[in-house]
């Protein structure tokens, strides 16, 4: 077996992609090739292509090379093949088929960053962290994640069958899912009461912003065409998005100032993104909700926000990925998707593996409403020979305990969402500190 006829070309097809190299990459590249990693490669090479069991092609083992080369470098670079480049490109404009989850690699698994809003996963009742080892018969130990994306797509309708490791769970959870095309509606919105509004963001796609102007001209119309005194944007279990995306919907809150600023080691990398459009809600208060499944572009909008004291951040820590992706085709049909630089908050915060603490931390809990009960608390009017109320002309009767129906047990008591209750009563809160604030400012 003789290694030279490989170890010439490829030292030759090195030496040629370096030549070939645009002048900003070739200015870049400034250290000289190392030999010797070079020649265990074309040792490698030359192995796999006489040694191995089967028969492998130069195509499949190079593209190979590329996908160990990419995720060699952090867990959100990788080689887009044909499928993979094509499913990236359904993603970002909203309909895609799959399970409708977001996903990333930790210590050999899949984790799951976040469940897509109406989608198989979410009804199925998958978390954020969820780690998922088995995929159908399939271990998932060392896999590629754009492979592991692979097999947990299909024709929709087919089922697939997840095993995941749940922190607090005792044993490994198997859960059945089925296939969907999905289609990530961006925004979703209603009127929770009289003034105050809800308003949910899932994913940053191009077209976020726009639904999100829409949505508020709505819940003005609903609010019967008066301004809303209070919002709470819901960017739970949103993990991220286009980056454009996520400026143009924080710009949409901010009347000037930056929002995002990005840093690489090319000129490229180096972006600045400032708001100029106007405050829609003219300065009224905003609640800002997130938990560990906010990533990336949710985390943009979340800082920015937060920066400028536009909104009070509510919940619990987010995911932490400060990292912005780059994608960059290599033919028509393949890409690589690079991260090619970290992006900062306003006052110069880098999220990467920190996330945005917020303002107020709420526990991971739910509200229900008490149980029915035949008592209520006694009060004075119950008391025997109480005193009447001085305006009660009525003569005094019999006293009798009667129930308290101050606290009703209605069907929208049970089960809500205690962290979206916590932030309607804050807006409430805030809007009555403005109103006092402005009472002051006449009486001056």
């Amino acid at each position: 077996m003789t290694k030279t006829p490989y170890l010439s070309v490829l030292f030759s097809l090195s030496l040629g992609l370096v030549a070939a190299m645009p002048l900003s990459a070739a200015k870049v590249q400034s250290e000289p090739l190392p030999l010797e990693i070079l020649k265990e490669f074309t040792d490698a090479f030359a192995s796999i292509k006489t040694d191995y069991v089967e028969k492998v092609d130069d195509k499949t083992i190079l593209k190979n090379a590329i996908k160990g080369m990419m995720s060699g470098l952090d867990p959100h670079s990788s080689y887009l093949d044909e499928k993979s480049f094509k499913h990236l490109k359904e993603g970002t404009t909203g309909e895609f088929g799959g399970l409708g989850i977001e996903v990333g690699m930790e210590d050999g698994l899949i984790k799951v960053i976040s469940p897509i809003d109406d989608t198989p996963a979410q009804r199925a009742g998958i978390q954020p962290g969820d780690l998922i080892f088995r995929i159908d018969d399939n271990s998932v130990k060392e896999m590629e994640l754009d492979d592991a994306v692979k097999l947990m797509r299909g024709k929709p309708g087919t089922e697939i069958k997840l095993s995941i490791i749940r922190e607090g769970a005792d044993k490994p959870i198997n859960v059945t899912l089925k296939r969907a095309v999905i289609k990530v509606k961006s925004v979703k919105f209603r009127l929770l009461e009289e003034d105050f509004a809800y308003l949910r963001i899932s994913s940053f796609q191009s077209r976020t912003a726009e639904q999100l102007k829409k949505a508020l001209k709505s819940l003005r119309k609903d609010n019967k065409k008066q301004p809303l005194k209070g919002l709470i944007l819901d960017l739970r279990n949103n993990p991220g998005g286009v980056l454009n995306g996520s400026v143009d919907v924080a710009d949409v809150f901010l009347n000037h100032g930056l929002i995002v600023y990005t840093q690489g080691r090319i000129k490229d990398s180096e972006l600045r993104f400032s708001a100029s459009r106007g405050d829609a809600l003219n300065g009224a208060p905003i609640v800002v909700l997130v938990n560990g499944g906010s990533a990336s572009a949710s985390e943009i909008v979340a800082g920015a926000l937060q920066d400028h004291r536009r909104a009070i951040i509510m919940g619990t820590k987010t995911f932490g990925k400060g990292s912005v992706q780059t994608i960059k085709p290599l033919t028509q049909k393949t890409a690589i998707k690079l991260t090619t630089a970290r992006y900062y908050t306003p006052s110069g915060r880098s999220i990467q593996a920190e996330g945005i603490e917020p303002d107020i931390t709420l526990a991971n809990v739910s509200l229900e409403s008490k149980e029915k009960s035949s008592f209520s608390q006694i009060k004075e009017s119950n008391l025997k020979g109480h005193l009447e109320h001085p305006k009660d002309k009525k003569p005094s009767k019999k006293s009798k305990v009667t129930k308290d129906t101050s606290e009703k047990d209605t069907k929208d008591n049970k089960n809500k969402d205690y962290a979206l209750h916590e932030a309607l009563n804050l807006l409430k809160g805030l809007n009555i500190l403005g109103m006092n604030k402005s009472a002051q400012k006449t009486k001056k």
